[in-house]
């Protein structure tokens, strides 16, 4: 396992819970689903050759943040990766469900070798740091119908922490294959790159 080093996120990472950059400025174009483009999308046979096994041998596990869509910050086509994005892109037990899933289906296929890469990708500006607040955290854990201090921990407001959280977390799971190659980013919103916190290699 290889922790890397080198220029931090932009500090709007650490941001306090409710102080949110970006969430002021939003400028809606539109509203419903774009069916126009899937018509293109078929017409233009993008969908052709498509695979279930991802063409670069990767998972992403991100933040369902529009901002940080994989499919335009790492120029994923189909069928390049298995895509789960939740609050925060955080490392749940459903999270851990599906890797364990997708890691059973590939055995199938490669019953030997690395199988995937996970990459796990937190962001800067990420609105999972409302959960730090307690008056949101409590309405939001009333609105869910969950222990509110369930929640505490997936609030982010440092990024490059919680992503090191979360790759340790997926290391120490039985659930995950040791063929399963770990690795954590963080995407910073403003400047568009992303930066490498920890990588460790699958097993053969």
């Amino acid at each position: 396992m290889t922790k890397l080093s080198g220029e931090q996120p932009n500090a709007a990472a650490t941001a306090p819970a409710l102080e949110i950059e970006g969430l002021a400025a939003i400028g809606v174009t539109g509203r419903g689903l774009p069916l126009e483009r899937n018509r293109e999308f078929a017409q233009n046979g993008a969908h052709v050759g498509a695979s279930v096994i991802p063409k670069l041998a990767l998972a992403v596990i991100t933040c369902l943040d529009p901002r940080t869509d994989p499919a335009h910050f790492l120029g994923l086509e189909l069928s390049d990766a298995f895509v789960v994005r939740n609050v925060g892109g955080r490392v749940t037990r459903e999270v851990i469900h599906d890797l364990a899933f997708l890691s059973q289906i590939a055995e199938m296929v490669m019953p030997e070798g690395p199988l995937f890469e996970v990459a796990v990708i937190h962001h800067t500006q990420c609105g999972a740091a409302a959960l730090a607040d307690d008056a949101f955290r409590r309405r939001y854990a009333e609105r869910i119908e969950v222990p509110e201090d369930t929640l505490r921990e997936h609030a982010i407001q440092d990024p490059v922490a919680t992503v090191e959280h979360d790759v340790q977390l997926l290391l120490a799971t039985p659930a995950i294959s040791r063929r399963v190659g770990l690795s954590g980013h963080v995407y910073d919103v403003v400047s568009g790159r992303l930066q490498t916190i920890i990588n460790s290699e699958a097993q053969s």
